[in-house]
């Protein structure tokens, strides 16, 4: 199955949060009805609702930390590439 151009697009860490701020918005007023009909247990809302907060508090401390992770990535990269033996050394 090929990937949608959508899929294949990069984005960035604002328009991923935003994305998991919308997500997390619309959970709130789909869940709290599903766990009503008993289509959801209100466990089970209470998990995805973490998980999907999870995930935004992390992309909120990369967006935070971007530039320091950035620069720890590069000297990663650096380090390894003068390491005797490496194909760039």
């Amino acid at each position: 199955m090929k990937a949608s151009a959508a899929a294949m697009k990069t984005f960035s860490l604002a328009q991923q949060i935003e994305e998991v701020d919308r997500e997390l918005e619309l959970r709130r007023r789909v869940y709290p009805g599903q766990v009503r009909s008993g289509a959801m247990r209100q466990s089970v809302a209470d998990y995805h609702m973490a998980r999907m907060q999870a995930v935004l508090t992390s992309l909120r401390w990369l967006q935070a930390n971007e530039t320091d992770v950035r620069a720890f990535v590069v000297a990663k990269r650096t380090k390894t590439a003068a390491e005797p033996g490496s194909e760039a050394a």
